[in-house]
């Protein structure tokens, strides 16, 4: 069964594309400075982007050196905008669920995803997809939102304020019923599902990765700078990112 991707639900689509055409968004000031700062050298490597959207993070691959560079997304309208934006010679753009990723039948020195794994149902079978997608000795790396946000199961709000309405506090609930979270982001039936750091890193080290670096998002003094009502994010980090290496195979030296 082929999954939808929310992405390309026209509505969704242009309220996503708004948030990132905004100067100060999540992802430019919380998570992509930490995720280029994990980059390995990539001169001469081949790189997978699983969930490629606009293609930005697969140009960049290249500029930094690397070789081949395969972009997958399910959804047909960020692969339009990747194609036409992010083209080159060395990138190859595919739809694709990134759980059938294993069909591409090639193993990569590193595999990237930004913000997707959490729309993956079973995150243990993902990561038995990722062992034959990173060569032994390689990198996993990846963000998702963190546990503490998907773990609401309502969409109530999940910050305590002050009398003024400043966020003081930030409340964690049903973190440890793991499964399907439904919420309102943008529209309406947005779908994540959530799961414990125990389930991430146990499934990573189960399935022959071993953890390089694990890093929780704070705002730095620059992300603060630029938009100083992120400092509620002092309260809670929003995404979780890891780096992770590909280990031998068994049976392997």
């Amino acid at each position: 069964m082929e999954y939808e991707s929310i992405y390309d639900n026209p509505v969704f689509f242009e309220g996503y594309r708004q948030i990132r055409a905004q100067k100060n968004n999540y992802n430019d000031l919380l998570e992509q400075p930490v995720m280029r700062a994990l980059l390995p050298d990539l001169s001469g490597k081949t790189v997978l982007d699983l969930g490629c959207g606009y293609g930005r993070s697969c140009a960049d691959a290249v500029a930094r050196g690397a070789c081949r560079v395969v972009g997958i997304d399910l959804s047909e309208r960020m692969l339009e905008v990747a194609r036409r934006e992010n083209a080159d010679p060395k990138i190859v753009y595919r739809r694709m669920d990134i759980s059938r990723a294993g069909g591409l039948g090639e193993r990569f020195d590193l595999v990237y995803s930004s913000l997707a794994f959490h729309y993956i149902p079973d995150f243990a079978a993902l990561v038995r997809v990722l062992a034959g997608l990173v060569r032994p000795g390689g990198t996993l790396l990846f963000s998702q939102e963190h546990p503490v946000v998907t773990a609401p199961r309502s969409d109530r709000s999940s910050w305590v304020r002050d009398a003024g309405g400043n966020p003081e506090a930030f409340l964690l609930s049903d973190y440890n019923r793991p499964g399907r979270r439904e919420s309102h982001w943008i529209i309406d039936g947005v779908v994540v599902w959530h799961r414990t750091m125990g389930e991430i890193v146990t499934a990573l080290a189960q399935g022959g990765f071993r953890i390089d670096i694990l890093r929780e998002t704070s705002p730095g003094e620059a992300a603060l700078a630029a938009d100083p009502s992120l400092c509620r994010e002092l309260h809670k980090p929003n995404f979780l990112i890891i780096r992770a290496e590909r280990m031998p195979d068994r049976g392997m030296a």
